[in-house]
């Protein structure tokens, strides 16, 4: 079993769970998410995952600058509804990263660590995903521009003799290589282009 090797070069990110912290989960709170963890959540790597966790880090960094992000401490809205497209996918990555939950959620204990009803969709905000601090109500709204960094010519034609049974192994590995060959690029090469995440 293993990951491809490109999944060590993509940064994490350290945050501060009080929750953790509380039940002795870890020493400081201090948890490190790398992307391989984004993708053991959604079983898959994929442009859409690594947007996700990209997008995530960009927003946290925007909110706390050099200071370590709470997990637990946002709220996230979502434009779209979970069902809409890949929102359901994006959201499982942003609520591992920032433990903010829906009705579902941890609903914490004497009124601290809730984590419950900070997750919402079809909200009005003005780009596709708003993070909001709790503590200090400040906010920033975020959107992916994937586009920036296209997927090679070649696999969509791949993709649908494969999808239409054509495949032989040569032609699995072949787009194989070239998909996550996509994710390698945006998490390593393009990790901190400013024109993949639109913050506002």
């Amino acid at each position: 079993m293993g990951f491809p090797d490109f999944f060590d070069a993509v940064p994490g990110i350290v945050l501060r769970d009080p929750l953790a912290e509380f039940l002795g989960a870890a020493t400081g709170g201090l948890i490190e998410y790398r992307y391989a963890d984004a993708v053991r959540l959604a079983g898959h790597s994929c442009p859409t995952v690594a947007g996700a966790y990209l997008l995530t880090c960009r927003a946290l960094r925007a909110l706390y600058g050099e200071a370590v992000p709470e997990r637990g401490g946002l709220r996230v809205d979502f434009r779209d509804a979970r069902a809409n497209g890949v929102t359901g996918v994006i959201a499982g990555v942003v609520g591992l990263l920032t433990g903010a939950a829906g009705d579902g959620g941890f609903k914490g204990l004497a009124g601290r660590f809730s984590r419950r009803d900070l997750l919402a969709f079809e909200t009005d905000v003005p780009g596709e995903i708003r993070f909001t601090r709790l503590d200090s109500g400040a906010s920033v709204t975020a959107s992916l521009q994937l586009g920036h960094v296209p997927a090679d010519p070649r696999m969509g034609g791949l993709l649908q003799q494969i999808l239409a049974g054509e495949g032989d192994p040569q032609m699995l590995q072949a787009f194989a290589t070239l998909w996550q060959e996509r994710v390698r690029r945006i998490l390593v090469e393009h990790f901190d282009d400013p024109r993949l995440v639109a913050l506002a």
